[in-house]
């Protein structure tokens, strides 16, 4: 499987799973978390589908050369948006710890971007 195909499907899992995270967060847990938690849980899933969409951009774009992106936003994606999920539906505390990582990874993503295209 050639790279370009390999984001490209990695794209679609983390796009249908952005989805479905979001619908069961919207119709399975509107009742059962409280209103600050439901809105910790929609920040997970924004930056879910956000960056779903930069993976898949990056994946069809012949302008970025580089895999660095790629594998940091996909980083950041597991560490901060599944880390918000689990915590606001656990209220384990440490997970939401782990969130600022993904953070960071989200940034280096967007960093990796532009070194990759001044890089030429």
């Amino acid at each position: 499987m050639n790279n370009k195909k390999f984001w490209i499907i990695i794209s679609a899992i983390s796009g249908f799973s952005a989805v479905a995270i979001g619908a069961f967060g919207a119709h399975g847990l509107k009742e059962k978390l409280t209103p600050e938690m439901l809105d910790v849980y929609k920040t997970g899933v924004l930056y879910h589908l956000v960056h779903t969409v930069v993976l898949l951009t990056l994946a069809l774009s012949e302008k970025v050369k580089s895999n660095l992106a790629s594998i940091f936003f996909l980083t950041g994606i597991i560490l901060f948006s599944f880390s918000l999920y689990i915590y606001s539906t656990s209220g384990i505390k440490f997970f939401a710890m782990i969130t600022p990582f993904g953070g960071v990874s989200f940034l280096i993503g967007w960093i990796m971007i532009i070194v990759s295209l001044r890089r030429g």
